[in-house]
């Protein structure tokens, strides 16, 4: 079993998080995520994969640049043009991280790589050698070492070790480990790799089966002292694992898990809530530590509990990791001041301008609702600060909507839309009105994207809640997500649309960028 101490939290939401189907973020919505994440505390972050296109060798550079409260780590394949590529993109940061991946597994090396064990090696060893060049902050990952032979993974950890890699990384890269069994692949690992006391061992594990959070506890009882990551447990097909439930589950049982992390807990609902709306991925409501019901009791027998004395049901204090409890005290007559201080109090620090706009929106909400909730506040910051919808140079915006529907009507939609600054306007019948107004919307813009996934959530309860919608579009390809909220639903649905919209031209004008690789170690 491992001793007790830190454990380093590497986070990897705008690498490995960003590859989620549908999921294109910008360089200003990456540096958003970014000093969020630096502000969370976490240790490393894995910013991109700066071969991949200009853009990603952008972002890798801005937040290089920009964040030095921690490790900004690059991602490069085992070539020396990936690894030039990486270094030049993060060389301007405080502590900049090389992140080198090759395959170990027989069923990598045989039908992706075409390589032998022994080819697999030398290139390793070329790789972290040429790295060394630059810097000696250098991780090694050994994609799929979960189904790798382990005597042959120890090889590789030594020989890499050898040629100056600092950290070396145990992926379960499609997700196929059990606890124990993962366990006892890491303490192999741990006794038989000669030169494992001169680095630091890191896994990174997807869950497919359910089960990366348990991996990786299960790991770091034997040894591992680095954790990859994501925010809300985001990434390839099934995701990873969720940083927020790692933290708090060695937060909350310290009593068998002895470890502590640098996270600052009381960030982890903003940066959860941040990356939800950033990247379009609603949250789960059953969600562990984040989602919308985790501390929510309905049993009448829950409810007394927790009324009487909160542990009975209640293992975390919703306080520690920031989320507001009860509602605003505001109200159509609040001030911007009042305001300004409640948005600190939930981590926003927003300018006068921004106050001015938030404030503006409040104010027209608090017509319409008896009750103001934290959570109207972060989706009008959303739409106001973090441009939900229209943070992606907004060619389209919505002007007007307004329907006629009911029982023996043909529904009926009226919009106007600005496009590219000109205000067009249009009227189409539906199914239903919502089908209408997005009929509108695509003959206004002259768009022909497939809607895949239409889901609505209410932000806070009662009948006057504001809505928040979100929607998956398809064109030629391409997959976006947009998201939109207002106390009607009709609005908010079109507000989802045009932001996806928006999302779906950023991401046409960026479609000749294709990305050489993508990697789920």
């Amino acid at each position: 079993m491992g001793s007790s101490g830190k454990i380093l939290i590497f986070d990897t939401t705008l690498r490995d998080g960003e590859q989620s189907p549908g999921v294109s973020l910008n360089v200003d919505e990456k540096s958003q995520i970014g000093r969020q994440l630096e502000k969370l505390g976490v240790d490393v972050l894995e910013a991109g994969f700066p071969v991949t296109s200009p853009g990603d060798f952008d972002a890798v550079r801005r937040l290089a640049g920009e964040l030095k409260g921690l490790q900004v780590a690059a991602l490069a394949r085992a070539s020396q043009k990936d690894i030039d590529t990486a270094w030049d993109a993060i060389k301007g940061g405080a502590d900049p991280r090389i992140h080198i991946f090759l395959a170990t597994s027989d069923i990598h090396l045989r039908y992706k790589l075409r390589k032998t064990r022994e080819e697999i090696l030398d290139m390793a060893r070329a790789a972290v050698s040429h790295a060394k060049r630059y810097t000696g902050n250098i991780e090694f990952s050994a994609e799929d070492a979960g189904r790798s032979d382990l005597d042959f993974l120890c090889r590789a950890f030594e020989t890499v070790i050898d040629a100056g890699a600092s950290t070396v990384n145990f992926p379960d890269t499609v997700g196929y480990a059990v606890p124990w069994d993962f366990a006892r692949m890491i303490r192999y690992v741990m006794e038989h790799t000669t030169n494992i006391h001169k680095a630091v061992l890191s896994v990174h594990c997807h869950n497919d089966l359910g089960l990366a959070t348990a991996n990786v506890l299960a790991a770091i009882n034997e040894g591992a002292t680095q954790v990859e990551c994501t925010v809300n447990g985001i990434g390839e097909r099934a995701g990873n694992t969720a940083m927020e439930e790692v933290v708090m589950a060695i937060r909350t049982r310290n009593d068998v898990l002895p470890y502590s992390t640098g996270i600052v807990t009381k960030h982890i609902m903003a940066t959860s809530r941040l990356v939800s709306l950033l990247t379009g991925m609603a949250v789960q409501p059953n969600k562990a530590i984040v989602g919308v019901n985790a501390f929510a009791h309905e049993s009448g027998i829950h409810q007394d509990g927790v009324l009487k004395e909160r542990t009975t049901y209640e293992i975390i204090d919703p306080k520690d990791i920031g989320l507001a409890q009860g509602t605003l005290v505001l109200g159509k007559h609040s001030g911007r001041h009042a305001i300004k201080a409640r948005l600190e109090e939930m981590g926003y620090r927003l300018g006068d301008d921004e106050i001015e706009r938030v404030s503006a929106r409040f104010k027209a909400l608090a017509d319409k609702k008896k009750e103001v909730f934290s959570e109207d506040l972060e989706a009008l910051v959303a739409e106001e600060v973090l441009r939900i919808p229209g943070r992606v140079s907004d060619r389209y915006s919505l002007v007007y909507l307004h329907v006629a529907g009911g029982s023996g009507i043909r529904p009926t939609a009226t919009v106007a839309v600005e496009v590219d600054g000109v205000e067009m306007s249009g009227a189409s019948m539906g199914a239903g009105p919502i089908d209408a107004a997005f009929k509108a919307i695509s003959e206004i813009t002259k768009t022909k994207s497939r809607l895949l996934r239409f889901s609505v959530n209410s932000i806070t309860g009662g009948t006057d809640a504001q809505g928040e919608v979100s929607v998956r579009i398809e064109e030629d390809g391409l997959v976006v997500t947009g998201q939109g909220a207002d106390p009607d639903i009709i609005t908010a649905s079109a507000k989802a649309y045009l932001n996806a919209l928006n999302r779906m031209e950023y991401r046409k004008a960026n479609a000749s960028q294709k990305p050489v690789e993508r990697m789920c170690s």
